[in-house]
């Protein structure tokens, strides 16, 4: 079960608040992430925020199709939670695409791109960078492309989806 702390031995919470992985990595305090397996859905505290960040950081599979990493107003599937922002990284067309889903209707899909930024069986590092009018985010520390809100409660974003071919090594 995705965000379950029913088997969560692989964190453990320490006295001054902050959460260690089984590993001893720390992770972010006020991001709840019992477990960093995909598919994988999280709750985002408080919700986002013009200034908050946050970070994905993971390891592509040898041989991927896709990856997905979402922004969601809650995890209903019945009906679906709003999407405020889905990055869909697309490995045969070399496609980082953009889009967001509202009361069940898909915006219009953003695709232009400088450069595709992920190679299989290689590390990256998302960060989505909550501003006032847009989302900025970076991949490996450069910045990839802006997209602007189509969900202006910004704190009613407060859930991260991530699922395909990657495996996740930090959250934050």
């Amino acid at each position: 079960m995705a965000g379950s702390v029913a088997d969560s031995d692989a964190v453990v919470k320490l006295d001054d608040g902050h959460l260690n992985n089984s590993l001893g990595s720390p992770v972010e305090a006020n991001v709840y992430f019992p477990r960093l397996i995909v598919p994988f859905c999280g709750h985002i505290k408080g919700g986002m925020r013009p200034g908050k960040k946050v970070l994905v950081m993971g390891i592509v599979d040898l041989n991927p199709e896709s990856f997905a990493i979402s922004l969601t107003c809650g995890d209903s599937e019945d009906p679906p939670a709003d999407v405020a922002i889905e990055l869909k990284a697309v490995f045969t067309d070399r496609q980082l695409l953009r889009n967001s889903c509202i009361s069940g209707e898909r915006g219009e899909e953003q695709s232009a791109i400088p450069y595709f930024p992920f190679i299989p069986d290689q590390p990256f590092r998302v960060e989505i960078l909550c501003e006032h009018p847009r989302f900025r985010v970076f991949v490996d520390g450069h910045q990839l492309f802006d997209f602007y809100h189509r969900i202006q409660t910004l704190s009613a974003i407060d859930t991260i989806k991530i699922n395909g071919d990657l495996q996740i090594t930090k959250l934050g």
